[in-house]
């Protein structure tokens, strides 16, 4: 079961259509044919996925009390496919996740309008810190991330030229255009180069009430397909370090998170995570450096079985 129904967010009510006039008001481009939003009456983002009418790309819909989850229902996720390069490296197949209330992919509907982030220009840029077309910049500490995208099946050969579209919360565990319906941080594309590789700047997530640190993607064959959730090639998500969250909610930036995170720290309890097992888990945990002062530098290898 990979659901990710989480209480915490208060969505103040604002109307998608309303949102968009702002965002057109600050120049933002269309990246594609679609617009970021449907045609019809104003409609209202709905950040919780047990709220009605909202959908999900995946996952279960359900609601979640204040207090830590408990053990995830055993799923079955088959075996645990793994590829070795030519030069003896291990590569692991990621398990397809849900992409949660808070993806703006065109997967997310309430009320008939749909949101869709990546038909805009601007969300093809590495450094997401900053809200597209403006200088309003999620506070936190910085994470450079890099990822490595590969075949499973082939060698761990390198996906070159695919795209990967990442979304995660700021340091209070809020998501842009769903919590802060006025900023689009945090979210951004990207291309893999030859060796499928790709880098973004970023900041270290927060963590809210439901589930342990993480950070959204789905990967696409091509920039070309990047229009929408449903074309991705995989939909999965990335898990933080737990020695390197417990530091990071240590600090004043990240005030808000410390508590959730003494509730939330066990991965093995996640309702996403969870079920996959300490092979994948550890495949699917970033590699960290760095430390809160000077910041993090993140490493990723991202298998598909093509």
């Amino acid at each position: 079961m990979h659901d990710e129904s989480v209480t915490k967010h208060d969505h103040s009510g604002e109307g998608l259509l309303r949102d968009l006039e702002a965002m057109e008001e600050r120049g933002l481009g269309r990246r594609k044919l679609l617009s970021f939003g449907a045609l019809g009456g104003a409609a209202l983002l709905v950040g919780c996925g047990s709220q009605s009418g909202t959908t999900e790309q995946s996952g279960a819909g359900g609601s979640m009390g204040n207090g830590p989850p408990g053990p995830p229902p055993q799923v079955d996720n088959g075996p645990v496919v793994t590829g070795t390069s030519t030069n003896g490296e291990v590569c692991t197949a990621y398990t397809t996740e849900t992409n949660g209330p808070y993806p703006a992919d065109g997967t997310n509907q309430s009320k008939g309008a749909t949101s869709n982030i990546l038909t805009d220009d601007g969300i093809m840029r590495s450094d997401v810190r900053t809200s597209i077309g403006t200088s309003d910049t999620a506070p936190g500490i910085p994470l450079e991330l890099e990822l490595t995208l590969v075949d499973v099946n082939a060698d761990c050969k390198a996906l070159a030229g695919y795209a990967i579209y990442i979304w995660h919360c700021d340091a209070d565990g809020n998501y842009s255009l769903y919590d802060l319906p006025q900023e689009t941080w945090l979210r951004g594309l990207q291309v893999s180069d030859n060796s499928g590789t790709l880098k973004f700047t970023t900041i270290f997530p927060g963590c809210y009430m439901g589930r342990y640190p993480h950070i959204h993607f789905e990967v696409f064959s091509s920039e070309e397909k990047a229009t929408g959730g449903k074309y991705a090639s995989l939909i999965s998500q990335l898990a933080l370090p737990a020695e390197d969250c417990a530091a990071t909610y240590a600090t004043d930036a990240y005030a808000d998170s410390q508590p959730v995170w003494e509730k939330m720290k066990d991965i093995s309890t996640d309702n996403v995570f969870g079920d996959n097992g300490d092979e994948r888990i550890a495949a699917m945990t970033l590699e960290l450096t760095g430390d809160p002062s000077s910041g993090y530098t993140g490493k990723g290898v991202i298998g598909l079985a093509l």
